[in-house]
C-alpha cells in the first residue's frame, strides 16, 4: 500500500479510537481500507520518532501482533 499523502514520510500510523497501530509499509491491499478510514475519520496520530517502540510507549497496540497486518512477518522496529 501506498503512505497516504498527509503521512508521506511516517510508516507508523496509529487510530486513537481503538489504540492500533498500523505499519502502512506492510499492510496487504486486503487491509488497505484500514487507513483510508481512519484518515477519513481524522482520528490518526503519527509518532516522533516514527517506530513501533514509540507508538507502544504511547499505549497503541500493533495490527495483528507487529503492525505488519501479517502475524509471523519479521519487521523492524526502526
Amino acid at each position: 500500500m501506498d503512505r497516504p499523502g498527509k503521512f508521506e514520510h511516517n510508516r507508523w500510523l496509529g487510530d486513537k479510537r481503538t489504540q492500533v497501530v498500523y505499519d502502512v509499509d506492510n499492510l496487504t491491499a486486503e487491509d488497505a481500507h484500514l487507513v483510508e478510514d481512519l484518515v477519513a475519520a481524522e482520528a490518526f496520530a503519527c509518532f516522533g520518532p516514527d517506530t513501533l517502540p514509540e507508538a507502544r510507549n504511547r499505549g497503541y497496540k500493533a495490527f495483528k501482533g507487529n503492525g505488519s497486518g501479517v502475524a509471523d512477518a519479521d519487521v523492524s522496529a526502526g
